[in-house]
């Protein structure tokens, strides 16, 4: 499935990799914790897996990329038919929404699924019926910009003007979504 999502542009890296900022998932770990065997699918080269250890996490970590961190292969993440993990990721913009759908849709009742989005991601028709039939339970808004990196390059790219926000389920949750702030 992954082949028919990809979608290319001289302005975006290949495959969408944009290296998360570290402060991301640091913010992330001060408000959450999650199991100790913590999945993450779309690890590009460490930014989020590496702080995850640091907290002493076990990671399972995978991409459809191999860029030196994770399984030494290429795991296509919507190959996958079930989970019982955790998961904390930042996926490809360009196939966000499907992504999402499918960790939603593999994962058992109470898997706690953290995924990194820009602050759009609440917009849009499509996604609100996603928003409806999977609410998340918590959304953190970063007061403060990250710097997503092109290519993990971040001494390249400094600053950046995208809003982001984690964005917390629980499969099986049906509640009402929990706005929350990070200065």
């Amino acid at each position: 499935m992954f082949d028919t999502l990809i979608k290319f542009s001289k302005n975006r890296e290949k495959l969408d990799f944009y290296a998360t900022d570290k402060r991301a998932t640091y913010e992330l770990l001060k408000r959450e914790q999650f199991k100790s065997l913590v999945y993450e699918p779309a690890c590009g080269m460490g930014h989020i897996g590496k702080i995850l250890e640091e907290y002493g996490y076990t990671v399972k970590a995978t991409d459809i990329c191999y860029r030196g961190y994770g399984e030494e292969r290429e795991v296509d993440f919507f190959a996958l038919k079930e989970n019982k993990m955790d998961i904390v990721t930042n996926p490809p913009y360009f196939c966000a929404s499907e992504f999402l759908r499918h960790a939603l849709e593999i994962s058992g009742e109470g898997v706690k699924i953290a995924m990194l989005f820009r602050l759009a991601f609440l917009e849009g028709q499509s996604r609100y019926e996603l928003f409806r039939k999977y609410p998340p339970k918590r959304v953190y808004v970063f007061s403060k910009r990250l710097n997503c990196a092109k290519n993990g390059e971040f001494e390249k790219y400094k600053s950046s003007a995208i809003a982001f926000a984690w964005f917390i389920w629980e499969v099986g949750y049906k509640g009402i979504t929990e706005l929350r702030w990070i200065r």
